[in-house]
């Protein structure tokens, strides 16, 4: 199982979706994301420590389709024949490992963390 990922890992290892950079200019989003209440999730995808407000759920769902939809174009082109799935995991560990200190991520078990100083924990598959 370990290979496909690796074949994934190396074709988009150092992704970065559009969707997060044009996010991160929304002030709506930044002031979620510095508050906790949006967090990176291991499956490439934004998720919610806490119940959001109706905006940041719509703010949130938005850019989760924007994801979506660069995720599939990934796997479409993708010489390693990847799925959407092992795109949307990849790209999650990158952008759980690119958290920085005080941001919400999900961890291997399920509990939402605040990131510190130290390393993200991540999936074991992760590489």
């Amino acid at each position: 199982m370990r290979a496909p990922f690796a074949l994934v890992a190396a074709a988009f290892g150092l992704l970065l979706v559009a969707t997060p950079a044009s996010a991160q200019r929304d002030p709506a989003y930044a002031a979620a994301r510095a508050a906790g209440q949006v967090g990176e999730m291991p499956d490439g995808y934004l998720g919610f420590p806490s119940t959001p407000s109706a905006e940041v759920r719509r703010l949130v769902d938005d850019i989760n389709i924007r994801r979506r939809a660069e995720y599939t174009r990934l796997a479409q082109t993708s010489p390693a024949g990847a799925t959407v799935e092992q795109v949307a995991f990849t790209t999650g560990c990158n952008l759980i490992a690119r958290t920085v200190a005080g941001e919400r991520y999900m961890a291997p078990d399920g509990s939402w963390r605040t990131r510190t100083a130290e390393p993200p924990m991540r999936d074991a598959r992760c590489i």
